[in-house]
């Protein structure tokens, strides 16, 4: 069925502009090629923790199905707020200053249309997850992609400084992801400091998307908003920690009086998250502790497997401090044409990975590999990129 014809060209124009995503595109191209192996979408193949399912069905057989409080149930506030304080060292009141949201891409948005209006800037730091840039653009600002690979993907201080000096007074905002997706890059706690004075100088928002800060291998994560909790909104969520994807859960930390505006956008979009997911939320949080710890053993191992056949065969990979990705080199046989090779990967070589040029500046002659899934098929994708490159050379 068509549109209707008097109403074509009235779609918002800003929606019109924005490109489909490009990872879930390849993606879905990948996955149409017969006995492909895909390591492209950052989703674990983990099953949720025993405990956690064990809440969730309780919740549902109790009959927990009406509408939850806009800003989530008591239960689940009050855990997220004891478990930041536990982990972060941070204090949040779980009345005014906490709200789950459907996963912290949920999350982002919200806090995007209630900080960023049009002619606004805010500052990516790149290569970047894709979906950043667009929810920038809808809100009406322009999003400054900062490509990072010359200071090992790490936006520095003096770069940030740089950037600011550039772009002018219309920065309202910087959006640090990390550990990071597409490179497992983790902020060191110096790093951020000086970040923190040149963002409080500059009087900005700080949007921090924490969602991998549960799975960092070397060390304990340190969050920006231990320095300027004031100014920064803090996002996170359960799908990657206790692999929870498809219960779509995550929440954001903020000021109560910026944490009521978000909460505000966040009710006119979804209402409310659903009650049974913050029963599990709820119970991952306070008694799943060590779910994470496992399951980092398992990344760690993959990791450290799949790295060690990319610097065999040339690819160079980032090495990553968290998260579940390996940024790697493409051969320099394929010049940078990141896309060239991911495709000719994909559909001559049956492996599945994405092109880093679709992570924003700095990206491009980069593929992103997902080891999240399982080690028989990392092995399997091993084998045949091995035979791919060899092929060639």
């Amino acid at each position: 069925m068509e549109l209707a014809s008097s109403l074509k060209g009235k779609i918002n124009p800003r929606l019109l502009g924005v490109s489909a995503s490009g990872v879930r595109s390849f993606d879905a191209m990948v996955s149409s090629i017969p006995g492909v192996v895909k390591l492209t979408i950052g989703e674990p193949d983990l099953n949720v923790p025993e405990h956690v399912k064990k809440a969730a069905n309780t919740s549902i057989t109790d009959n927990d199905s009406h509408y939850a409080p806009q800003n989530g149930t008591k239960e689940f506030r009050d855990a997220i707020a004891n478990y930041i304080h536990r982990n972060r060292g941070l204090t949040y009141d779980p009345e005014t200053e906490i709200v789950a949201t459907i996963g912290a891409t949920e999350a982002i948005s919200s806090t995007f249309f209630s900080i960023l209006k049009a002619g606004d800037k805010i500052i990516i730091p790149t290569p970047e997850w894709s979906l950043y840039f667009p929810l920038a653009e809808l809100a009406g600002a322009k999003p400054i992609l900062v490509d990072t690979s010359a200071d090992n993907f790490i936006m520095t201080p003096k770069h940030l400084e740089k950037v600011l000096e550039e772009e002018g007074p219309a920065v309202k905002a910087i959006l640090l992801n990390y550990p990071n997706n597409p490179t497992g890059r983790e902020y060191p706690e110096d790093v951020l400091r000086g970040l923190s004075k040149v963002i409080e100088e500059h009087n900005l928002f700080c949007v921090a998307d924490e969602i991998y800060s549960d799975l960092v291998y070397n060390g304990t994560h340190f969050s920006i908003a231990n320095v300027i909790q004031d100014r920064t909104v803090l996002i996170s969520g359960l799908s990657k920690s206790h692999a929870m994807t498809g219960y779509r859960l995550g929440y954001l930390c903020a000021p109560a009086e910026l944490a009521a505006q978000i909460e505000k956008m966040h009710a006119l979009m979804v209402t409310a998250v659903n009650d049974s997911a913050q029963a599990a939320g709820a119970e991952a949080l306070n008694n799943g502790a060590m779910d994470p710890v496992e399951s980092s053993k398992i990344y760690i191992e993959r990791r450290d497997y799949l790295s060690q056949v990319l610097n065999e065969i040339g690819m160079q990979p980032v090495s990553p401090d968290g998260a579940f990705y390996l940024f790697a080199k493409i051969p320099e046989s394929f010049g940078d044409d990141d896309l060239n090779f991911a495709t000719r990967l994909a559909k001559e070589g049956k492996v599945g990975c994405v092109p880093g040029s679709y992570f924003g500046n700095g990206g491009g002659g980069y593929v992103r590999f997902s080891y999240a899934a399982s080690m028989d098929t990392i092995q399997e994708a091993a084998k045949r990129l091995k035979a791919f490159v060899e092929a060639n050379k």
